[in-house]
Formats: structure tokens, sequence, C-alpha cells
């Protein structure tokens, strides 16, 4: 339902809850520049509810129960009336519990898969879409089935890599070792020596962020790019661009959104990007995509509930669709149904392959 936005109908406070600190801190500029993209172009319309859109930044990359306890103020003190952004699972499984009830919550990133909490709304992928389609892809294309996992020892590289283990089983493949290692490290030689000894053809990466960007260079370093691909669900742009030209041969990376898909709503919205920000805009990437998917989420959820209510918008919710720089999309068990892309590196951005099959996971 469309309504003027005038000074009696107010504004509609939305927490943006976004890295801006530690290893995923370097997706912090894409994910705000992106939300606000959103929230400008909704706002040029009628807003949401008649009502004008205003983002308040949550330090996303504080602990779990900090980011958890800042929102539980906001919201008790009405200083907020929804909850969105991209911040890692170790974090919305401690704010899911405390917020999903009391104000609408689309959490943005892709994630291991499984969330089910009432007033809980997902844009992301799961390892269903991008995982297993890809890992079939390598086995048929490249003949890769024999695979190492490294990951951030948190739950999305730990789910992840559970699931992985089924996919390899389904693509005639097989997971020769797995190791961990926690967010922010910097010393990578445990996890190559590993890596080297596995047998393995490709590395399943599971790290964020500053992370990865490390682990390619001491990857590259230790001449094994010459000998191994990588596949990362995580890997874009900005960690293309920090770990340098000569870190990323032979990596290919699974998502929703690469700013090289040229789908007509793809260029279109990068165009309206540019517009907006100007040369000095921050690099472009799935992660601050999925910040405007939030936003573009949100509004939908509420014009179709007509409220902000939780519980109208979740009963409502299998009947929302929009379009977007993802195309069509629509909700379905509280999930974004979009189209994924594998692509590859191509030194400092990717290059897409295919648009990868749905499959039944």
């Amino acid at each position: 339902m469309t309504r003027p936005i005038t000074p009696e109908t107010g504004t509609m406070q939305v927490a943006l809850v976004i890295p801006l600190q530690g290893p995923e801190g370097i997706f912090g500029p894409s994910c705000e520049a992106c939300a606000q993209l959103a929230v400008d172009e909704i706002n040029a319309t009628s807003g949401v509810l008649g009502r004008e859109l205003r983002l308040v930044v949550v330090d996303g990359a504080a602990g779990p129960e900090c980011v958890a306890d800042e929102l539980d103020v906001l919201i008790s003190a009405g200083a907020i009336d929804a909850v969105t952004g991209w911040h890692i699972s170790a974090v919305r499984e401690v704010v899911a519990p405390r917020v999903a009830d009391r104000v609408p919550y689309v959490y943005t990133p892709l994630y291991e898969g499984g969330e089910r909490t009432p007033g809980v709304f997902l844009t992301g992928e799961t390892p269903g879409r991008q995982l297993l389609p890809a890992m079939r892809w390598m086995a048929a294309e490249l003949g890769v089935r024999r695979w190492c996992i490294v990951g951030d020892d948190y739950v999305w590289p730990r789910g992840s890599a559970a699931a992985a283990h089924g996919y390899a089983e389904r693509c005639g493949a097989r997971i020769c070792d797995e190791v961990y290692v926690g967010l922010g490290t910097e010393d990578f030689a445990g996890p190559l020596r590993r890596i080297e000894r596995s047998g393995a053809q490709g590395v399943l990466m599971f790290l964020v962020g500053n992370d990865a960007v490390r682990f390619n260079r001491a990857f590259a370093q230790a001449g094994l790019d010459r000998e191994l691909l990588r596949l990362s669900p995580l890997m874009e742009e900005n960690m293309l661009a920090a770990s340098g030209p000569g870190a990323t041969r032979e990596i290919y990376s699974a998502s929703g959104f690469f700013e090289s898909v040229a789908t007509p709503e793809s260029l279109d919205f990068i165009g309206r990007y540019a517009t907006r920000f100007g040369p000095e805009a921050p690099l472009l990437n799935s992660m601050g995509e999925s910040c405007y998917e939030g936003m573009r989420l949100l509004s939908a959820l509420a014009c179709q509930a007509d409220a902000l209510d939780v519980r109208r918008m979740y009963t409502e919710a299998e009947a929302v669709a929009y379009g977007g720089p993802r195309g069509e999309v629509r909700l379905s068990s509280n999930h974004l149904n979009q189209r994924v892309y594998l692509a590859k590196a191509s030194e400092m951005r990717f290059d897409v392959l295919t648009e990868l099959p749905p499959v039944t996971v």
C-alpha cells in the first residue's frame, strides 16, 4: 500500500548491523553504502508505509552478546523498528532469539542454513545452492574430486564443512582433510602443510574477509596456487583486490551477485550505485549488495503485511516477491529464492562461468 511521507507519519529507524572492525571489517563500507542506496530509493517513493527510512549503524563485529545487548537497549527504548545487515552467524545465533519476536530481523549474508526462528527473514545463499552445484560442476568439468577444507573456527565454516562432506559423496568426491583457525589468524604455515600433505586437488575455503586475504597470499607464496584450485562461497571483489593479482590464480566463487554479472537488473543497479556514490565509492560486492536486498525485502514484507508487526509479516511471507539486482526473487520458508552463479577470478575481477542449476538437497 502506497502512502505519502508526511511529518505526521514519522520515521522508521532500522538498525544496520555490519562489521566495522576485525577480519570482516573489509566489508563494512560497501555494506553501508548499498543499504543507504536502498534507503534513498525507497524514500524517493513513499518510504515504508508512509514512513521515512533512516539507518542506525551498529558494529556487528563486536562480540555477539555485545551486539545483542545494544540491539536490546535500542528496541526497548523505541529507537529502532527493525534489524538487518551483514554479520557472521555467531552474531545471528545470539541476536535472533533476543529480537526476532519484537521487531522484524532481515539477515542478509550467505550462511550455513537451518535458521527457522519465526521473525527472521534471510536473503543470503545456503550451501545447497552454492557448494553442491559448484562441487558437482568442478567434478564434471575439471575432474576435481579430492578436497581439503580450511575455515575459520565458528558456526558458518563448520556447518558448511558438514554439508560439504555429504555433497562430496553425491559428487563422487571426498574430503581428504579439514583444518580450522581462529578468526584473525595471521600465520597459515601449519594449515598449508596440512593441505600439501592431504593429496587434495582443491581447497574449500570457509575463511572470512582479511583471513582469506592472508591465506591467499600465503597460499601463492608457497606455490600451491600452481597445483590446487580454491573454491569459496564468500570470496568477492574486495578480497580479490586486497589479496593482489599475484595471489588469485585458480580461485572460484559461487554467489548470487558479482559485479560482472551482465544481467539488465545487475547493470542497472551498478549504474545507480556509481551515480549515487561516484568514483570514490566502496568497491561493490555481494556483501554490500546483500544489504541492499535486506532493505528491499524489509520494505516488501511491510508492504505485504501492511504493518511492521512481526507475526503478520511471518504469516504473509510466502506471498512476498520483488525485482532487484538479483532479478525476480521471492520468499520460500523465509529464505530468498534466487539465481546463483559460478565465477573464476581473473586477477582483480571475476569472470562469470555459468549459472548454477538448482538442486535437491
